[in-house]
């Protein structure tokens, strides 16, 4: 009965400690990372084609969006209030197939701007200008099951479509490990949200021409800095 019992302990233990969606884990991943991670170039972008991919994750993996939340649970990744909100929505939709996306990590600086904030509006326009492309909402929750490994203290907006709250509240996602494990959080998707300079968004990889240089270069010279 006693070993039994014991038996049962070190299940559940071995479960629980699974399902932590690991701040162990991401704290082993992080040691190593620090000794082969630089900081992110903040080089000037004129053409998407300058950007190498940071990042190919696979969508259209789960039938619903249900699963897919049952998926992030399994795994023991936190999911914020907002970001379950609108995962809940109907106008939450997943891929009908499995398809890779090629991903862009790039903040506002290398976009182009100089101020301290730029609202998200302009961030997309000027991402659209340069050949980037808004990721399907699925990438957020997506991205977050596949990046076990993403380094602590690292936050990234997810450039996406809004989608509104039960209440009309417009959010976004971002993919963030904030020391105490891995999340999925929503932010303020509202066109005139002021975001900070240094912050990092996530873009997909449009497969059609990107825009000449030269277009590219009189489009930035009419954006408001």
């Amino acid at each position: 009965m006693a070993s039994m019992l014991c038996a049962a302990c070190i299940v559940h233990f071995a479960n629980t400690a699974w399902a932590q969606c690991a701040a162990r884990d991401v704290l082993q991943n992080q040691l190593k990372l620090k000794e082969r991670s630089a900081p992110a170039s903040q080089q000037l972008i004129k053409s998407a084609r300058d950007v190498a991919t940071w990042k190919t994750i696979t969508i259209g993996t789960f039938a619903d969006s249900i699963r897919l939340r049952n998926e992030l649970d399994g795994m023991g990744c936190n999911v914020g209030g907002q970001a379950a909100e609108i995962l809940a929505r109907p106008t939450f939709t997943v891929g009908s197939h499995k398809t890779d996306v090629e991903l862009v990590a790039v903040s506002p600086a290398q976009l182009g701007f100089t101020s301290d904030t730029v609202t998200l509006a302009n961030v997309y326009a000027r991402a659209r200008q340069l050949g980037f492309e808004l990721a399907a909402a699925e990438v957020g929750p997506q991205l977050r099951i596949q990046y076990f490994d993403q380094p602590m203290g690292e936050f990234l907006t997810i450039g996406m479509e809004p989608i509104n709250t039960w209440s009309g509240e417009p959010i976004i996602l971002n993919v963030a490990n904030g020391g105490a494990g891995l999340i999925l959080i929503g932010q303020d998707g509202r066109a005139g949200a002021e975001i900070p300079l240094t912050s990092r968004f996530v873009f997909a990889r449009s497969h059609q021409s990107a825009p000449g240089t030269a277009l590219v270069d009189e489009a930035v010279a009419l954006l408001p800095p």
